[in-house]
């Protein structure tokens, strides 16, 4: 989680897929319906010549990766990628023909709540986890600390 990510030193971290999968995201609902049904291994890495992006599999997944097994090119991945091809799968609801991408994460997420309610959850587990990791409060000792180190 987020308490995690930061006591690990990151700045912040990356929620895009929880978002995307949100009530207000402007993502089709039969892309969002498609996400709540995906299980650990529904997506790849691919297209790492262009712009690495993991995939749901789909039938334009499957052209990227014959076209990656034998050997295209960043131009030819290119021409197959076309334009709007994202948009034509998560946006316009094309899920055979679109670009599907989303995050790894996907297979974890089976609800669309609200972007509110994302923010609010996240900032609840966060409060929590902090408070598991640090239950003790030393407010009250501080003087006892100071008598000691002035003694």
């Amino acid at each position: 989680g987020m308490a995690a990510a930061l006591a690990l030193g990151a700045e912040g971290v990356q929620v895009g897929t929880r978002f995307a999968l949100t009530q207000e995201s402007s993502a089709s609902e039969a892309f969002k319906q498609l996400c709540l049904t995906l299980k650990e291994g529904d997506t790849m890495l691919s297209l790492k010549k262009v712009s690495p992006t993991r995939l749901i599999r789909n039938e334009f997944f499957r052209q990227v990766a014959e076209a990656e097994d034998r050997g295209a090119g960043a131009e030819d991945l290119k021409a197959l990628l076309g334009r709007g091809r994202a948009k034509l799968g998560m946006f316009d609801g094309d899920l055979d023909e679109g670009g599907l991408g989303i995050g790894q994460v996907v297979s974890l997420i089976k609800d669309l709540p609200s972007a509110c309610e994302v923010v609010r959850q996240m900032i609840l587990e966060y409060n929590q986890h902090v408070a598991a990791l640090f239950p003790f409060n030393f407010d009250h000792k501080v003087d006892r600390v100071r008598d000691c180190i002035q003694a």
